[in-house]
């Protein structure tokens, strides 16, 4: 079969999750033929992700966040605004969008949690089969953790759901924890995280060092303060931005290292535990390294508020609202050890469920009115 990939490019977690299931699908002798990645002028593609894909990898301009002046949180009304204002740029990426597929002709269409996606299958109703992949799906189960806050959030949340899954034939949920796939919509499976190969592969070890992981570069200031507050205290940051070796750091404590894959999974493995923002691939491979995690969800970002709350009960870790390290070092001295083994038992049934769901992926789609 010969698959096309559209990948949010937001954040890491979409992308590794892409390279993770293109690799599996190359071992079994698929093809993916093209990649997509929904880009914007806020966060530039990591280089390694656009060399994991031997294949055609083409860039487009999708809908993304607004971070606030401080880039920290996620600013939901600018996001809207923004992203409306920009509706001749969305136009045009969706008929590039069409264009690419009417060339590719492939058998599926996978989309990693793309805006512009979803909105292209609803509106083009493309004749190939339609997933969805990602673990915001998971907030069909019952046993979803919704996090407190306004009712907006999330509804706001269930729509992006709904529109990157628009008229999709099948949704795959990623969890932390294995589920009752009871009361379930009967379009919705739900797999273990896609693990790449380098997490599979890594040894993990015993480490007196933090490791931490941040997004948005508001919160270096944050990190600084954490390092003044514990001198003592190693701290390895990576930072999505290329420009890192442009920031001077206030602490001997403190290095950065701009973000590569290899080189990131190389200090997870021999860390003491991890510090991030509440993204779900870093847990994920954190929980399979049996290494402890302090998560703080970005501002905004209700589904990361989810995230945390889903952290602590899979057994990975702890959350707090702010980068203030002391009750994560609490939380290391009373738990040496995560739920890595149960994780692991989890994890080994994806191969089995990704040989059943490829077999039973019908090629034909089924006939259903545009923009249903």
């Amino acid at each position: 079969m010969r698959f096309l990939f559209i990948i949010q490019g937001e954040g890491r977690g979409h992308m590794t999750q892409a390279i993770a299931l293109y690799d599996m699908l190359r071992h079994s002798e698929q093809e993916v033929c093209q990649v997509i990645i929904g880009t914007s002028r806020r966060r530039e593609v990591p280089c390694y992700v656009v060399e994991k894909f031997k294949c055609s990898v083409k860039l487009i301009e999708s809908p993304n966040f607004v971070t606030d002046h401080a880039k920290k949180s996620i600013r939901l009304g600018q996001t809207i605004w923004k992203n409306t204002l920009k509706l001749p740029v969305f136009l045009n990426s969706l008929q590039t969008l069409d264009r690419i597929v009417c060339d590719s002709q492939p058998d599926v269409i996978i989309n990693f949690y793309d805006f512009l996606a979803g909105i292209y299958n609803g509106l083009y109703n493309p004749r190939m089969r339609f997933v969805s992949i990602g673990h915001q799906y998971l907030a069909a189960h019952p046993s979803f953790p919704w996090a407190s806050g306004s009712r907006l959030k999330r509804l706001l949340f269930q729509a992006a759901n709904r529109i990157t899954s628009w008229g999709a034939d099948q949704r795959i949920a990623l969890s932390f924890r294995e589920l009752p796939s009871i009361h379930v919509p009967i379009d919705l499976k739900i797999w273990p995280p896609l693990l790449r190969k380098q997490v599979l592969e890594a040894c993990p070890l015993p480490g007196d060092y933090l490791l931490v992981y941040i997004v948005n570069p508001g919160y270096l200031t944050d990190i600084y303060h954490m390092a003044k507050q514990f001198p003592e205290l190693s701290i390895e940051v990576f930072l999505d931005l290329s420009e890192t070796a442009t920031h001077k750091v206030p602490s001997s404590n403190i290095r950065l290292h701009a973000l590569d894959d290899q080189k990131f999974i190389t200090y997870m493995s021999g860390c003491r535990g991890l510090v991030c923002t509440a993204g779900f691939e870093s847990i994920s491979e954190a929980l399979f390294l049996g290494k402890p995690v302090m998560v703080v969800p970005v501002s905004g970002q209700y589904e990361q508020a989810c995230n945390a709350l889903d952290t602590k009960l899979s057994g990975a870790g702890t959350y707090a609202n702010t980068f203030d390290i002391i009750p994560f070092i609490e939380y290391l001295a009373c738990n040496q050890q995560t739920s890595s083994e149960e994780f692991k038992d989890w994890y080994a049934k994806q191969p089995s469920l990704f040989h059943h769901w490829l077999s039973t992926l019908s090629l034909k789609k089924p006939n259903r009115k545009k923009g249903a």
